[in-house]
Parts: structure tokens; C-alpha cells; sequence
């Protein structure tokens, strides 16, 4: 990454493994306590909120609109997960429409934002949240990556509760494809967007939601993404951490890099976009009402490791 960025010392990399560690760790342990999950999402974000109100916690993330959707969106996914996998809700068709409704919500506010900076921002300046972004070519290329990353949710009336004590919301049908052009697509958009805290908001988050998935619990990936998101985001919004010199690893802010990690998120965006349709034509799949990558490794691994059967018509 460090064509990409700069200011690394030994204490911002161990800062930043920490970082990435500490999110796991929340989002395992809470992952595994009903009850630890209504203190982390449902009561901190009231106390939280009251004292961002009131001035007691700040950050200039908080004085941005957007950052308050994004918490608001993060929180709602946190919730409507748990109504699914504690409530009847995850036997009805709540847990089929409401993931791929508000991941889908999700991403279409990031593509507004890569717009809204597109029309904006025609020279390098900083926004009222501290944060530097200019406008390009880049911003189209990311936006049209991020409606693909809408296009491509498939699977979605397969949704279950794992047998388990930890009673995760399992998504089979999003396989590691899936995954990896959603995290090149939201690296890109945090990088466009929300450039100065795009390690920690960027990288480091989405590397923690991956590893939680791949070490953790296999087909939990857009829980895990949802609960890691939605600490930070509370986080950012009452602490202004990257004041410490520990969390100064900051972007190189030039016109090439910004389009480099477009361009990449596009193409590998178009290809899974094109696989989606190779697949669906090949095994003749309705990706509304099943599952398609079902003769794939990756989602033949998700369901023997959650005890689960394949979703059918």
C-alpha cells in the first residue's frame, strides 16, 4: 500500500494491526451474546449520540450529513440482522427483502456521494469534515461499480439462521467473488470520498469484516461487515483518533492513484458481472428466487459449515 499512501512509521502500523484486531474482537464477541449485541448496538448508540449532542465527544466526521446517514444505515442493517436471527423474522420474508434492500440502500448512498463529489469538485479542496477530495473520472468509474455491486446481490431468498448458539445470518449465495468486488468497490469509494481516514475507514474495517468471514464464520460476511461498519462509525463520530500520531497514514492524494484503485474496482466489478450472467445462463438459475454459484467450492464450504441445506425454488 505504499504507493498509495504515506506517513508510515513502526507506531502507525502497529496502530493500525490494532485497529483492525480490536474491531474483530468486538464484532466476535458480540457476534456470540444476544445480549452484549443489544448493549453494543442498541443502548451505546443512544449514549454515544447524547454526548456528540451535547459536545461532550466530537470529531469533524460528525459535523457531515453523510456520516450521520451512514451510522443511521449501519445501525438499521446491525438491527434488522438481529430481528432475523433472534425473532420469528428469520423465518419470514423480513430476512429475504431487508438484507439485500439495505445493502442495497447502502451502496446506492456511497454512489450518490462519488456523484455529488464528481459535480463538486472540480479542484482539490477540503470539505467541512477535514476531509481532502477532488473530482474525476474516477468517481464515474467507481459509481457505475458500485450500481454492479447492486446488480450482482444474488441468492438473496436463500438467507437462513445458522443451527448454532450464535444464530448468524448466513448468505451462501455470497461467495468470495462477491466479497472481494465489494471490498475493491467500497476501498475505491472511502479512497474517492473520504480520502484522509481511508486507511482506517477504508482498509482497515474492510480487512477486518474479511478476516472475521474467512477465520471466524464463513457466510457471515454481510453481518460481519454491518456490525465492524457500524462500531466505526459510532467511533468516528465521537472520537477525532486520527488527531493522535499514531493514526497519520494518509493518502499521497494524486489524480493517478485515485484513478488507478477506480479502474480496478470497475474492471473486477464488470467481470463479476459478467460471471453472474455466464452462470446464470449456464446452470439456468432465477438469482431472485435461488441460489447460483451453488456448484462452487466456496458455497458448498458455507453451508457444511453452518449445517445447512441448499436453497431451493
Amino acid at each position: 500500500m505504499g504507493l498509495f499512501y504515506e506517513n508510515y512509521s513502526l507506531g502507525s502500523i502497529i496502530a493500525l494491526i490494532l485497529f483492525i484486531a480490536v474491531w474483530i474482537v468486538i464484532n466476535e464477541v458480540t457476534r456470540k451474546s444476544k445480549m452484549l449485541s443489544i448493549l453494543a448496538y442498541c443502548i451505546l448508540p443512544v449514549v454515544l449520540a447524547i454526548l456528540v449532542f451535547t459536545n461532550v465527544l466530537s470529531s469533524p466526521t460528525g459535523k457531515t450529513w453523510f456520516a450521520w446517514v451512514k451510522v443511521v444505515s449501519a445501525l438499521t442493517g446491525v438491527l434488522g440482522f438481529m430481528l432475523i436471527r433472534f425473532t420469528k423474522l428469520g423465518k419470514s420474508k423480513f430476512a429475504v427483502i431487508f438484507p439485500v434492500s439495505i445493502l442495497s440502500i447502502n451502496i446506492a448512498e456511497a454512489v450518490y456521494r462519488e456523484l455529488e463529489i464528481f459535480v463538486k469538485f472540480k479542484s482539490m479542496q477540503v470539505d467541512p469534515g477535514g476531509i481532502v477530495v477532488l473530482g474525476g473520472v474516477w468517481n464515474i468509474l467507481n459509481a457505475i461499480a458500485g450500481i454492479l455491486c447492486i446488480v450482482t446481490l444474488t441468492g438473496f431468498a436463500g438467507i437462513k439462521v445458522s443451527k448454532d448458539k450464535s444464530k448468524d445470518m448466513i448468505w451462501a449465495d455470497m461467495t468470495w467473488i462477491y466479497i472481494v468486488g465489494y471490498t475493491l468497490w467500497n476501498f475505491a469509494y472511502v479512497y474517492n470520498c473520504i480520502s484522509t481516514r481511508s486507511m482506517y475507514a477504508g482498509l482497515g474495517i474492510l480487512l477486518a469484516a474479511v478476516l472475521a468471514e474467512l477465520i471466524f464464520k464463513r457466510g457471515a460476511w454481510l453481518q460481519h461487515r454491518a456490525q465492524i461498519l457500524a462500531l466505526y462509525a459510532m467511533f468516528s463520530l465521537s472520537f477525532d483518533y486520527q488527531q493522535s500520531q499514531y493514526f497519520q497514514i494518509v493518502p499521497v492524494y494524486k489524480e493517478s492513484m485515485w484513478m488507478i484503485i477506480s479502474v480496478i474496482s470497475f474492471v473486477f466489478n464488470v467481470g463479476m458481472f459478467l460471471y453472474m450472467i455466464y452462470t446464470i445462463k449456464k446452470y439456468k438459475k432465477n438469482p431472485l428466487k435461488e441460489d447460483i454459484y451453488t456448484e462452487t467450492n466456496y458455497y458448498k464450504k458455507t453451508l457444511k459449515d453452518n449445517n445447512l441445506e441448499k436453497c431451493k425454488v
